[in-house]
């Protein structure tokens, strides 16, 4: 996967309003230009979660500038072309996406919803800040990876391996 260019990385929710908004400003400032990150959801909710952008701030990441976005808007032509796609939510993973461009790298990388999280406000921040944790070093696990001198088969299965990382909602093959 050699290129001149930044990657383009999606990261996909149902609501996106919290973990899929955290990864990509994580992804843009950890990124340094390597890569131009994005998000989506499949079913938007219609506000940023505050507290999502209140973790990032106090993480010292950019916590302005987002908005919710349809996964539909990276599907249609002129859309920037994605090299990567992660799913961040169980439910968007289980879902049928739209047939992306280019066939980019997809992998699971399931984090649980801090926004479903009732209790106090002490909480819901200590939730808010794992699931940022939990992203935040999938994401340095990702920006390890030497992307230009690795193949696609084994680049696949290190995606995979970093989705399977501390914190992941995904049940491995058999469990129960």
């Amino acid at each position: 996967m050699t290129t001149d260019r930044a990657y383009n990385v999606l990261f996909l929710c149902t609501a996106n309003s919290s973990r899929s908004i955290m990864a990509e400003s994580i992804l843009e400032a950890e990124g340094k230009g390597r890569f131009k990150a994005h998000s989506a959801g499949s079913q938007p909710k219609g506000e940023v979660n505050p507290l999502a952008l209140k973790e990032l701030q106090a993480l010292g990441y950019p916590a302005t500038g987002f908005r919710f976005k349809s996964w539909d808007e990276f599907a249609k032509p002129g859309a920037p072309q994605m090299d990567f796609i992660f799913t961040v939510c169980d439910t968007a993973h289980g879902e049928a996406c739209p047939v992306w461009i280019g066939h980019p790298m997809t992998a699971h990388w399931g984090v649980e919803d801090p926004a479903a999280v009732e209790g106090s406000d002490v909480e819901k921040g200590r939730v808010f800040a794992q699931a940022a944790r939990f992203l935040k070093n999938r994401i340095m696990a990702f920006l390890s990876l030497p992307l230009s001198s690795i193949d696609k088969l084994a680049l696949e299965q290190h995606l995979h391996q970093i989705g399977a990382m501390e914190g992941t909602t995904a049940k491995p093959a058999g469990a129960g």
